[in-house]
């Protein structure tokens, strides 16, 4: 039987951790650092281009407080995440793919990089950044198609690459990301509102850094490729792209100290570390005693899982505390799909966790992706305890079939365990809350 209350505790702390992170209160304090910037290098308009989940929100706070001082923009977020309430007359918005990028986001990159390409010293541009924004905003470089882009990104993601992984192969086949959106923009003064979705907010990792210097060269994009044995399979397009590069026939990314980067500011405004702060902290105003056990959190899902199952036990397991304990952790992993199940990183971390701790009393997890997805399904993530396995197979399921194939969403639904908020409006990847009895 579900403990109810336990349970309930979880979700709370996760809320908790979203409001921390929300996207419009967080553009809203810089808001006078934007209008300051505006009147000190007397710039004459205000050009907004975001890219991310929470793209709409972003754009939002920025027009409630320099509408007057906005020409024109584009924001491209994914399709639901942008508010029906949100309607503006400056910024066009579009909604296109993700993870895997579509044509609805390839015109909505070629619209901003058309307004950004006749620009002046005298424009301050407002880049609003979150998670998604490698995939959103997209624009393959001349020699390679978008059909092409697609592929290598699906490849890359079903062999288990992580983000860093991912970007580094995204940036040096792409007109706009590893620094070269600040490219396109110079000489105009830029200020980056990042809301960060990756370890340790690495400025040249988050949307593949379009306005940061690149850290990252060719050779390290086939590296990777090689890595995952991804070579043959690699459109020849591709391959061919990364090979000049490397024997520099076409240049590389910008890098640190380059002019271009002068005049651009990239402040990060909210992070997973953020969320997981105020969570630790709400689970304190619940009486548990509460520590972050870690903030970058990385690896197979399910190995993850069951990693934090045996972090629990052992803490079940001590006779050293009195009151309830709350582990809490963050970071992105990732899911090498050998199945053709339905799921997600979180789903698949929550039945490795259920499965290892099966039968024990007292221990409650939730995992979920703060921007209310995870994989493609229309769930966050799922709350498990020492009752999900046995429930399951008191319905003749086998969760051991189900993480095999990768099929986690199924199972949760079965077994009706989904954690379900919808888009949330925020995103700094995923979060897991453990209450231990």
């Amino acid at each position: 039987m579900k403990n109810i209350k336990h349970r309930k505790i979880v979700s709370e702390l996760f809320y908790a951790a979203l409001k921390a992170v929300d996207p419009y209160e967080s553009v809203k304090k810089y808001a006078g650092r934007i209008l300051l910037e505006y009147k000190t290098y007397k710039c004459k308009k205000i050009l907004v281009v975001g890219f991310g989940k929470t793209a709409c929100q972003m754009a939002k706070s920025i027009e409630a407080y320099a509408n007057k001082m906005i020409d024109t923009g584009v924001v491209i977020t994914k399709y639901g995440h942008c508010p029906s309430s949100y309607k503006s007359k400056k910024i066009k918005v579009f909604e296109g793919g993700h993870p895997v990028p579509d044509r609805n986001g390839f015109k909505g990159t070629e619209d901003a990089i058309r307004l950004l390409k006749k620009l002046k010293e005298d424009t301050l541009i407002v880049f609003l950044i979150s998670g998604g924004g490698s995939a959103l905003l997209v624009s393959p470089c001349d020699d390679i198609l978008l059909d092409e882009k697609q592929k290598i990104t699906k490849l890359l993601l079903n062999a288990g690459a992580n983000i860093q992984e991912l970007n580094t192969v995204r940036k040096h086949i792409s007109k706009v990301k590893g620094g070269r959106l600040a490219e396109i923009s110079y000489p105009a003064r830029i200020i980056s509102l990042i809301l960060s979705d990756v370890i340790s907010d690495r400025l040249d990792v988050i949307a593949s850094g379009p306005t940061s210097p690149d850290k990252t060269e060719y050779k390290d994009a086939i590296a990777i490729l090689k890595k995952y044995k991804l070579i043959n399979s690699t459109p020849k397009s591709i391959l061919k792209h990364l090979n000049n590069g490397v024997k520099d026939i076409i240049p590389e990314t910008p890098k640190e100290g380059d002019t271009i980067f002068k005049k651009v500011d990239n402040i990060i405004i909210g992070s997973n570390k953020i969320a997981l702060e105020t969570a630790k902290n709400r689970a304190k105003d619940f009486g548990l005693q509460a520590s972050i056990i870690s903030s970058k959190i990385i690896g197979e899902a399910s190995e993850v899982g069951k990693w934090l199952a045996k972090k629990a036990l052992e803490k079940k397991r001590s006779a050293s505390h009195d009151r309830p304990i709350c582990l809490i952790s963050g970071g992105e992993t990732t899911v090498t799909v050998k199945g053709n199940g339905v799921g997600g990183r979180n789903m698949e971390l929550a039945l490795s966790f259920a499965l290892k701790i099966n039968g024990t009393e007292g221990i409650t997890l939730l995992s979920a992706g703060t921007d209310g997805t995870d994989g493609p399904t229309d769930a966050a993530g799922a709350i498990v305890d020492g009752q999900t396995v046995l429930k399951a197979k008191t319905m003749g399921i086998d969760p051991q079939l189900y993480l095999k194939n990768n099929d986690s969403y199924s199972f949760f639904k079965k077994v009706d365990e989904l954690f379900i908020t919808g888009p949330t409006g925020t995103n700094v990847m995923d979060i897991q809350a453990v209450r231990i009895e």
